[in-house]
């Protein structure tokens, strides 16, 4: 057996709601850590006293008693985990883990036992139900009936308000010695319930002291049990099992300093719930506190932690107060510094500024609104590139709910120190490796920008193609009867026409015609295999044999493994073998091609017509072999062929039209290009046809 058992799943309730949790038992405690909150309990093995195990609603259940009175109740285990927490119980903790039943018979009537923090009703010996009376909040009596109302846990679906018990009056004889059963079942209960009376004087009282959240001044009273904050408008009564952490966390400025203090449940004023309560302390203030109890009495209920006279700043006064009465740490800033040499980063959440501090374990941002995220509470972070300017950055926090926490406007110079701090804490970087998020704290606006220098090549390319649209459309328009006046109006126009530059028209994008495959020659040689392919024959069946059941993309994965582990020597005959089976293809397929194989292409029509387009008469003559009348012919039908080509080209050339040119050279060149076009058309007519009927009719191929 291990020297530690661990559960996961586990699940303890807290005022209604179900809350889960591992639970691990160790040879020196028995600790368990809330998923939702964090929050841990940890119960020293040498008080343990008593373990009992119970069939609950969720599954298996283990209720523990300490020496201390504490009770401490898990559900969620498995009836299989019974027989491995009993042996480890006996063993190191040398407690029997026994089996209750609990009683199901639905009786409302029966007996009331007080054990410690429960209250437990029982129906022939069997507990039936228990109360936590660390739940109730108010205990209110009748003639013969007792009224408990609870705590409400905002987050239950459904909740139990109250509870009412009728006590049976006592024997006349017993109500004259002593108090009413009532009585005695309302002081029961009042003794261990959570009933919030300010009961005595207080131990310490801050005055005038500034809250960020819950807005305003207040006077804090510290009471051996809870918290009184008293104001002007609201009182709130804050009990220390309420109080989840502590936080001490220094300003940007250097002068002030932030006391946070973590609640679950939160307190409440009308239907806004403050989950944290933050306290703004001038680090310049100083304080002498006396506390309200004598040297003894300090002495023995806080060991030393606090002594009846003391002195110092106001924040340390407080700190030290709340850290012995709540016995929880202090929580401060660790190692991080950033850019400015402050242990927080500006930042905005949501539309407030504020302070991002990032500690050993978490994240806290103060103060509108305070969030504070646990590294097991997240899932990834991401650094964006700010959306509104280039000199900040947003820092984005996911958690592993699917809540997204986005911080902006955090200043590009702690880049750097913020992104060395995440990797040093190993959480998980969504955008590491994308080069558009690539945000170094050196970088500054008027540094290189690839991005906008591109945009800015695209944006030229663009106007230059607009212009020489426009250019060609003037030409085409251009009058050469238009006076210099017409042509200065057109110039004092021009703005104007720039405005109005026509659309450009779409590209018609035209689709790939598939390429046709050749057809494969089945009777020719086949290719020679690599040396790879070679050794992958010859040592399929041993990579079998090693490797049973083996399927076929495993086998060459394993193979290209060994063949990368085979040395150079190794490979050499395997080489050798691939040169003689390329030798022997060579020489197969010479065979192949002299035999007359392969030569089964389709033959290609003796069209002279068709060849007209490539313009050289040695290439075509060579590759038909031609006698020499059929040479002769087609010479002559080539020549003539190119005639009539000059002929369209010098009619339908391009003239370039300049400002400078008048309309009597525009229509000389028009009718030398007309004449030329008529007269080599013609000759090349008359060619052809003398030729054609002086040639031989019939040609010996």
């Amino acid at each position: 057996m291990g020297d530690t058992l661990e559960f996961s799943d586990i699940y303890q309730e807290v005022k209604g709601s179900w809350n889960d949790g591992r639970l691990r038992f160790g040879r020196q405690s028995v600790v368990y850590k809330s998923s939702k909150t964090g929050k841990v309990d940890s119960i020293p093995a040498a008080e343990l006293s008593q373990a009992q195990w119970r069939r609950v609603c969720l599954g298996q259940g283990i209720k523990l008693t300490t020496s201390t009175g504490h009770i401490y109740k898990y559900d969620g285990f498995r009836d299989t985990d019974f027989e491995k927490i009993s042996e480890y119980f006996k063993a190191h903790y040398k407690v029997e883990l026994s089996e209750k039943e609990l009683c199901v018979k639905g009786w409302n009537w029966g007996t009331t036992k007080f054990s410690g923090p429960l209250l437990s009703f029982e129906v022939s010996d069997s507990p039936a139900f228990e109360i936590p009376l660390a739940s109730v909040s108010q205990c209110a009596t009748g003639k013969n009936e007792v009224t408990l109302e609870f705590h409400q846990n905002d987050e239950a679906e459904v909740s139990l308000m109250e509870v009412r018990f009728y006590v049976p009056p006592g024997d006349t004889a017993t109500t004259e010695e002593g108090p009413e059963p009532v009585e005695v079942f309302r002081d029961s209960v009042l003794s261990k319930a959570d009933v919030i009376q300010a009961t005595g004087d207080a131990v310490c009282i801050f005055k005038e002291l500034q809250c960020l959240t819950p807005r305003g001044r207040y006077d804090i009273r510290i009471y051996p049990s809870f918290l009184h904050l008293h104001g002007k408008t609201f009182d709130y009564k804050i009990p220390y099992s309420t109080v989840l952490r502590l936080f001490l966390l220094p300003h940007k400025d250097q002068r002030q300093m932030f006391f946070m203090i973590s609640l679950d449940p939160p307190i409440k004023q009308g239907q806004t719930r403050y989950h944290f309560l933050i306290l703004l302390f001038s680090k310049e203030e100083d304080l002498s506190l006396s506390l309200n109890m004598t040297e003894e009495e300090v002495e023995k209920r806080y060991g030393g932690k606090l002594s009846k006279n003391m002195s110092g700043s106001l924040y340390e006064m407080v700190g030290r107060v709340m850290k012995a009465l709540v016995n929880r740490k202090i929580t401060v800033p660790g190692n991080f510094l950033g850019h400015s040499g402050t242990q927080c980063i500006t930042c905005s959440y949501k539309a407030s500024s504020g302070l991002l501090y990032p500690l050993e374990r978490g994240f806290v941002y103060i103060h509108k609104p305070p969030v504070h995220l646990r590294f097991e509470e997240v899932s990834c972070v991401n650094f964006a590139r700010g959306t509104t300017t280039t000199r900040s950055f947003d820092f984005e926090i996911e958690t592993k709910q699917g809540t997204q926490f986005t911080f902006s406007s955090i200043e590009r110079e702690e880049y750097g120190k913020l992104f060395d701090f995440v990797t040093a804490k190993k959480l998980s970087i969504k955008n590491r490796g994308f080069k558009e998020v690539n945000i170094s704290p050196d970088s500054d606006e008027d540094q290189h920008d690839a991005y906008l220098e591109r945009m800015k090549e695209e944006g030229k390319i663009r106007e230059e193609a607009n212009d020489s649209d426009d250019s060609d459309g003037e030409s085409g328009e251009y009058d050469s009867k238009a006076s210099a006046s017409d042509s200065s109006a057109e110039e004092g126009d021009s703005d104007r026409e720039k405005k109005k530059r026509p659309a450009k028209k779409a590209k018609v994008v035209k689709e790939r015609k598939p390429r046709k495959k050749k057809p494969k020659d089945s009777g020719a040689p086949k290719r020679p295999m690599s040396a790879y392919f070679l050794w992958l024959n010859a040592s399929r069946e041993s990579i079998k044999a090693e490797h049973p059941g083996i399927s076929i993309t495993e086998i060459s994965k394993r193979a290209g493994e060994m063949w990368r582990e085979l040395g150079k020597e190794q490979k050499v005959e395997w080489d050798g073998k691939a040169e003689e089976a390329k030798k022997d293809y060579e020489v197969a397929m010479r065979e192949y091609r002299e035999s007359g194989g392969g030569s089964s292409a389709p033959s290609k029509k003796y069209s002279i017509m068709s060849q007209l387009n490539t313009y050289n008469q040695r290439t075509f003559l060579q590759k038909y072999d031609l006698c020499p009348h059929v040479q002769l012919q087609t010479v002559v039908w080539l020549f003539s062929w190119q005639f009539w080509r000059s002929g369209f080209f010098l009619a339908e050339r391009p003239f370039r039209l300049h400002r400078y040119r008048t309309r009597f050279t525009v229509d000389i060149d028009t009718f030398v290009a007309i004449s030329s076009s008529i007269f080599t058309r013609s000759f090349a007519v008359v060619l052809g046809l003398i030729c054609t009927f002086r040639t031989p009719k019939y040609v010996h191929l």
